[in-house]
């Protein structure tokens, strides 16, 4: 470098070392990146869902100290000693959240979106800092925390309502925040192989009697009242939003959050519903149901007409009366034209 056709050297040495900071600092960070992102693929070889388990230490590594990230993490906030609280359902959106990161991790396998999402959780008893630093206060949550990001109060947080449909929900998040798929969500078999080959030897062994009474006529399949019983039943199971329950492992009641003292058997909102509550309105529709096979079946045969019509005017007042609190129950959850509490109006 020359000025005023001398050469500087002091100034060219300057610039050289400018320069070559300033390469060895875009390697660095480079190769940085690089080994965050094999650390956290390594973690989440060893986790059986791919769940990576961070503390404050950790999550300093890979998130707040990281100057530049290639990677998104979703976080899962946890509280062990709040997995009692049944209101919360930690521990079932916990499992959720890890066929979530499962899931994603078979379908995404050996793709370059491996290394672009990683499933992590926090607990709070270990990490009560990191709680602090994103200002989680309220339990469920969940964060998802973009390349982008460099305060981590900034990341989105997927809105409470979403929780309702489980992992499902939780895969529509991930995948309208990072543009990648997380695909099929896999479920565990509810039977296993063991269980599954136990009930064939079982058949296989007792095949010889049942087709012995089977021939006879002599068993409870013959009984038109066992088919009379089952179709009540499926009945009630499938207005009753017991699949619902099943899956959600939703609780019979919950404590009052005014007074814990009393049990609340109604919730109020959409989107969920109690066990009490889903049979209260799954027995009403089956009342009905029954009146209205009774009409059909057996009052035809009945000859006296003023049994008849005594009955059908019974029929229509107690049909009224169940539908009448079936849609009371709905404008009440809703909250569309219902003042009052509700088991106070329920009489």
């Amino acid at each position: 470098m020359w000025i005023s056709g001398k050469p500087c050297l002091p100034l060219l040495l300057v610039t050289i070392f400018i320069l070559s900071t300033s390469f060895n600092l875009l390697v660095d960070s480079s190769e940085s990146d690089s080994d965050r992102v094999s650390e956290l693929l390594s973690l989440q070889s060893k986790s059986k869902s791919g769940v990576i388990h961070l503390n404050d230490k950790s999550l300093n590594r890979f998130l707040t100290s990281a100057k530049s990230r290639s990677y998104s993490l979703i976080i899962f906030f946890d509280a062990v000693q709040l997995h009692d609280k049944q209101e919360l359902h930690l521990k079932d959106l916990k499992f959720e959240f890890d066929l979530v990161s499962a899931s994603f991790i078979k379908n995404n396998k050996d793709t370059p979106s491996q290394s672009k999402v990683f499933f992590c959780d926090i607990e709070f008893k270990e990490s009560k800092n990191s709680f602090a630093l994103f200002g989680v206060n309220a339990l469920p949550h969940i964060r998802h925390v973009s390349p982008q990001v460099r305060n981590v109060k900034d990341s989105e947080q997927m809105d409470q309502s979403d929780f309702s449909r489980m992992a499902e929900s939780m895969a529509e998040f991930v995948e309208s925040k990072t543009k990648l798929s997380v695909g099929n969500i896999e479920r565990p078999p509810v039977v296993s192989q063991k269980q599954v080959g136990f009930l064939i030897l079982a058949l296989l062994i007792s095949s010889p009697f049942l087709v012995k009474r089977v021939l006879a006529g002599n068993t409870l399949l013959h009984e038109p009242m066992l088919y009379l019983i089952f179709s009540v039943f499926v009945y009630f199971f499938s207005v009753s939003g017991a699949m619902f329950n099943i899956i959600r492992k939703m609780p019979m009641f919950l404590a009052d959050r005014n007074d814990p003292s009393k049990l609340s058997f109604f919730y109020q909102g959409s989107g969920m519903q109690l066990g009490a509550e889903g049979f209260a309105v799954g027995g009403l529709y089956t009342l009905v149901g029954l009146l209205l096979a009774i009409a059909t079946h057996l009052l035809v045969q009945v000859r006296n007409r003023s049994v008849q019509r005594g009955f059908m005017v019974f029929a229509l007042i107690v049909s009224f009366w169940a539908v009448k609190k079936v849609v009371f129950l709905d404008n009440w959850k809703t909250g569309y034209g219902i003042h009052g509490y509700w088991p106070s109006s329920w009489n």
